[in-house]
């Protein structure tokens, strides 16, 4: 469970931007919908602590991110949260198999990529290099990276983004359907897509601009 509590975030200028309280249960998907600019990369980005918040805490499972180093918040992240990429962040030379084995070097057990591939879609691409796949296959992949460590929490940003909208719906409810018994948020733009998840979150309500400014992502 996600828990968030005061949280805002401060940019250059003065401006900022100010969340409202949100929980997010275990084995639940949810869906932060908006506009580009409205600050749902930002929230993510603190779930995942990947920034920090200006103020504020973000409670998971009761570990409060927000009190550790950022060195413990990298670790923990590593371990435990599976971030999936809207541009992917994959290695366009190295074959699938090799993007997802990479994470051996932080001491992830990738013992379930078989399983994982077959259950997306990707049987028989192992040793296709990214380069040579469509934009769905690589969202595929890289939605196979972040489940591989079997994480606590999957983050998923603009996870469909690049896609049209028929092969980013399939994807989606792979995503969704990959994700069972786990805590997904999930950014999108799309409203379309808003009736595949459990509960849906509307920036709108969620966040407000601090100064007069507007969120830059």
């Amino acid at each position: 469970m996600i828990r968030t509590q005061n949280l805002s975030i401060a940019f250059e200028g003065g401006t900022g931007i100010a969340y409202t309280d949100c929980t997010f249960e275990t084995g639940r998907s949810y869906v932060l919908l908006g506009a580009s600019g409205c600050g749902k990369s930002t929230l993510l980005n603190m779930l995942a602590g990947v920034i920090s918040p200006a103020t504020g805490s973000v409670t998971i499972d009761d570990r409060d991110m927000t009190k550790l180093s950022q060195r413990e918040k990298d670790a923990y992240r590593i371990a435990h949260i599976g971030y999936i990429f809207q541009d992917f962040k994959l290695i366009e030379e190295m074959t699938v198999a090799d993007n997802i084995e990479l994470l051996r070097l932080e001491k992830v057990d990738t013992s379930g990529m078989e399983d994982l591939l077959k259950t997306l879609g990707l049987s028989g691409f192992k040793r296709r290099r990214i380069k040579s796949l469509s934009g769905g296959e690589k969202q595929r992949v890289a939605i196979a990276r972040a489940l591989v460590k079997r994480p606590d929490v999957i983050l998923a940003d603009e996870p469909t983004g690049n896609l049209n909208y028929a092969i980013g719906r399939r994807v989606m409810e792979e995503l969704i359907d990959a994700a069972g018994g786990k805590t997904l948020v999930c950014v999108t733009h799309d409203d379309r897509l808003a009736e595949l998840f459990d509960e849906v979150l509307d920036m709108n309500q969620i966040a407000s601009a601090i100064g007069g400014g507007e969120a830059d992502v």
